[in-house]
């Protein structure tokens, strides 16, 4: 059980440094599964949860930046440099910085989406010191050498081929470009063979030093951690590194809202020779901010979440016309996604596109019945507690609420609030989302006819 304290306290350093700002967000009983915060002078931001009873602790930083905030010609250059931050520093080379890991038995990776981007390293609680001093080494000390933005743009454009040959992932960022078109949330992450083959060491050096200012980075670290430890770790080593100068600078707050072209009835489709149709059929869904999101996220469940799902049941379970089929939400700072995928053979994908559509209409005429909605609330619920259960899992939590709510928020909060959802709320945020006109994406070896009849799933 976890409680919210707003106490903050201000801990002047004994060096005479500038005064770094300490909150404890949730309180945990007995330190279990307490939150803090700490703001230091250069708007860095750390949060921590501390769990006593584990062995392994993961360290993260959180950068504020996303393919969405590239242009065009930019397109791919943040996943680009979550590549090169592991390509060496001033103090460590490639080789240096896997194997520092490697030799305590310890994981990191890293990883891009839309409007962050996250480097991360899980090791044993005693080795958390130099978990913390390789990745922050990463984050303020990357040299992007142009020989080894030359020697990484071959493993970028062999990503990109790996995923275009996975037509069941590619499918999703074609859905993305059918809703939002040719702007950045309509643009792949990894960006394309002739944005990659043109990004030069120059431009990325200069995206990387707009972007990775200690006043758009989150700190965090959870597990069998101790808050003040790692403030003053991390605090020396971004000290060292000449990236807190800035003693008066603010963190920048949570992303803010812009325009985007949504399309309603389109319909985008790729002809590829491949054994299965591998369809999106979807439609706008909620910022990541919308108070409905709990609602939606119990219509996801009983949608499509599960094996008692409707659309698994109508899909798989009666008809065997699927062997995966589930629905989908993406949530934003400004807008969000809702979707229905489906992978079927192509003589089928018509049927399989007819079922969906039927049962996105029944629900938003209809509703869900009360015991689809007990039965969400639920699995969501568990599911929920179960995608916790490592430090890891809790790093991303609390790195991500900080970065993109500026709150955090405890797993009893976030399962009250599931609870809390009423099927009259599920049921009007069915009518919002679901009446809307969809869109649909669609790759495999359709033929002209078939192609000529999609627009029907979208009528």
């Amino acid at each position: 059980m976890t409680s919210r304290s707003s106490r903050v306290t201000a801990r002047p350093s004994s060096e005479g440094r500038a005064v770094a700002r300490t909150q404890t967000l949730l309180k945990g009983q007995n330190g279990i599964g307490t939150v803090r915060r700490t703001v230091l002078p250069g708007g860095l931001r750390i949060v921590t949860e501390t769990l006593p009873s584990v062995r392994s602790a993961t360290f993260g930083i959180w950068a504020n930046v996303g393919s969405r905030d590239e242009t065009p010609t930019l397109g791919g250059t943040t996943h680009y440099l979550e590549h090169l931050l592991f390509k060496g520093t001033g103090k460590r080379s490639a080789l240096d910085i896997s194997s520092a890991i490697d030799a305590v038995g310890g994981e990191m990776n890293a990883f891009t989406a839309k409007e962050y981007t996250c480097y991360y390293a899980r090791v044993l609680d005693t080795d958390l010191p130099l978990a913390i001093d390789v990745v922050c080494d990463m984050l303020t000390g990357s040299l992007i050498r142009e020989e080894d933005v030359d020697a990484e743009r071959g493993v970028i454009l062999e990503e990109i081929a790996m995923t275009e040959d996975d037509p069941g992932d590619c499918v999703h960022d074609l859905f993305a470009h059918t809703m939002y078109g040719d702007t950045p949330l309509g643009r792949p992450v990894l960006g394309t063979v002739d944005t990659i083959n043109a990004l030069g060491a120059d431009r990325i050096r200069r995206f990387y030093k707009k972007h990775y200012d200690p006043t758009r980075l989150v700190v965090a670290a959870a597990g069998n951690v101790d808050h003040n430890k790692v403030v003053r770790q991390v605090r020396a080593a971004f000290e060292k590194a000449g990236a807190l100068t800035r003693t008066d600078a603010e963190p920048v707050g949570p992303r803010g809202g812009s325009k985007h072209i949504r399309t309603a009835g389109r319909v985008d489709m790729v002809s590829r020779k491949t054994e299965q149709a591998h369809v999106v059929l979807g439609m706008p869904g909620l910022a990541r901010t919308d108070d409905r999101r709990w609602a939606l996220g119990v219509l996801n469940t009983a949608l499509g979440g599960g094996m008692s799902s409707r659309l698994f049941q109508e899909v798989r379970e009666k008809r065997g016309l699927a062997y995966s089929v589930y629905s989908y939400t993406s949530g934003f700072a400004d807008t969000g996604l809702f979707g229905v995928y489906a992978g079927c053979r192509p003589s089928q994908v018509h049927d399989v596109l007819r079922i969906c559509r039927d049962e996105l209409d029944k629900v938003a005429s209809d509703g869900l019945t009360d015991e689809e909605i007990r039965r969400a609330v639920g699995q969501l619920s568990g599911s929920t507690v179960l995608g916790l259960e490592d430090t890891g899992a809790i790093m991303n939590r609390i790195g991500k609420s900080e970065l993109c709510w500026g709150d955090q928020m405890s797993v009893d909060e976030m399962l009250g609030r599931i609870a809390a959802v009423t099927p009259d709320e599920v049921r009007e945020v069915a009518r919002d989302v679901l009446a809307q006109r969809p869109s649909l994406a669609v790759i495999g070896p359709l033929k002209e006819k078939q192609a000529a009849r999609l627009d029907e799933a979208v009528a």
